[in-house]
């Protein structure tokens, strides 16, 4: 599938999942989007104990919480990328405070739409969303203080030009701080293909050590990984998308889909 109809998959479905009615908010591949049989809610954290949490703009797509190593201070500028309605900018903006700005893009109109609706009922004029493309960002270089993302890079088609964009807009001597899923090993090709799978967060995940190499070729330094946890999927699921010597490879830990948090820095 080419990168623009990929695109195209994750802007219908994010759209739809934000069209949702918050009583049924689900996690971007959840059982009203994928069948009874499929529910990726294993990939969310626990935002109701954060400062800034808004539950009408928390849609359970994340797969970290970001902010908690983000190392954002009052004042700073923060960007956060895929911001869908709002949830970890709202968070974002309480470490900012009155002083600082925090700045969502996201590509799905629904999305951009829900967030200012959430943003207008909190009353904050300190934090704007913009439609966008995280692979071309319509904002100008050494801008930003801060760049957070929540299982969003994982998403897109060229996660190499995604990171040289966020090294581009950041200011001298900013950092980024991403939670995203990453894979261990070689996913099968049925599950790459699978466009499903692709919107749910799985099969666009680069494996590890590739990801990190994005990050350096980036121009990034000192690169951490702060928190890593494996995603437990159930055999029913996997079974649709593996052979049993595939299968028996994810039991042993030869292969594997993580959800990592990683930040890295931008040199003075």
């Amino acid at each position: 599938m080419k990168a623009e109809d990929l695109k195209q998959v994750v802007k219908d479905k994010y759209g739809k999942i934000a069209e949702q009615n918050t009583e049924e908010k689900t996690c971007c591949c959840g059982p009203s989007c994928c069948g009874p049989e499929v529910d990726y809610t294993v990939f969310s954290e626990d935002y109701k104990n954060k400062a800034g949490y808004n539950p009408d703009a928390d849609m359970n797509l994340g797969c970290g919480i970001p902010t908690d190593y983000a190392g954002i201070k009052k004042g700073d500028h923060v960007l956060d990328l895929g911001s869908g309605a709002g949830n970890d900018c709202f968070v974002a903006r309480v470490i900012v405070g009155e002083t600082g700005k925090v700045t969502g893009i996201d590509m799905t109109e629904q999305m951009i739409k829900k967030a200012k609706e959430n943003c207008v009922k909190l009353g904050y004029t300190n934090v704007e969303f913009v439609s966008g493309d995280i692979e071309e960002m319509p904002f100008d270089e050494n801008i930003f203080d801060v760049v957070i993302s929540n299982c969003v890079l994982n998403l897109v088609p060229d996660k190499s030009k995604a990171f040289r964009e966020i090294f581009r807009v950041l200011r001298s001597g900013g950092h980024f701080c991403v939670s995203d899923v990453v894979v261990r090993g070689t996913l099968p090709e049925k599950m790459k293909k699978d466009a499903e799978m692709y919107a749910g967060c799985v099969s666009g995940a680069s494996e590890m050590n590739e990801y990190m190499k994005f990050i350096k070729e980036a121009g990034f330094r000192n690169t951490k990984v702060h928190k890593q946890k494996e995603i437990i999927l159930p055999d029913s699921l996997l079974a649709e998308f593996n052979d049993p010597a595939e299968l028996n490879k994810f039991h042993k830990g030869q292969t594997g889909i993580f959800s990592v948090t990683v930040s890295a820095e931008k040199g003075i």
